[in-house]
């Protein structure tokens, strides 16, 4: 990932449409509806995956990078038995009262020995400096030679944030979209994003 030649946003008229057709990109739950209104094509991007195991405790994307719905402490410890150095938060404080909140979660990474990097991604959608953080924090983790969980209410905005900067970096959309497909997760409502992060857009 790191050797992979850096690509940035052409015009501003792609991060709008990014910003505009991902805003209100939100997991959603049985027990936690939302008020927001999302878009329905975005729905379905944003469920929790039907096709995720139950018995896997998080779904690989990659060798290196795993999603997950939302950890507990005692998840923490799971994740360093599996190899991880690295937990990237994607849920925004308050979202749900009832999980633990960033803070806990940092402290029991720090305790565990793991690194933590909280990038929240609200029903607001991504930005670009989100994408670069997601790319610094995986750059990060790789360097490091460890596994990196991302995690949010259902694995959903981690993973498309995950997607748009393996794109910023060159990955082609086709093959993302094809990973994603298998760990449960669905690309499709923001391929054009993908293809204008890739430059492979027409």
């Amino acid at each position: 990932m790191s050797d992979m030649r850096r690509k940035t946003f052409r015009t501003p008229a792609v991060l709008a449409l990014a910003l505009l057709a991902l805003a209100g990109c939100k997991d959603r739950s049985q027990s936690d509806r939302s008020p927001v209104q999302m878009p329905p094509i975005l729905a379905s991007a944003t469920a929790a995956p039907s096709a995720m195991k139950e018995t896997t405790m998080f779904t690989p994307l990659t060798d290196t990078v795993q999603v997950s719905p939302q950890i507990t402490l005692d998840q923490v410890a799971a994740a360093k038995a599996e190899g991880v150095t690295m937990i990237i938060n994607n849920r925004p404080d308050g979202e749900d009262p009832g999980a633990p909140q960033s803070a806990e979660i940092e402290a029991a990474a720090r305790a565990a020995g793991i690194d933590y990097v909280s990038i929240p991604v609200t029903h607001a959608g991504f930005s670009a400096p989100q994408v670069e953080a997601m790319i610094a924090a995986l750059d990060k983790a790789e360097a490091g030679g460890g596994k990196v969980l991302a995690y949010c209410r259902s694995g959903t905005r981690s993973t498309l944030l995950w997607s748009l900067a393996q794109a910023k970096q060159g990955q082609n959309p086709a093959e993302l979209t094809r990973i994603a497909a298998q760990a449960g997760y669905d690309l499709n409502p923001i391929r054009p994003m993908l293809d204008a992060l890739s430059g492979q857009a027409d």
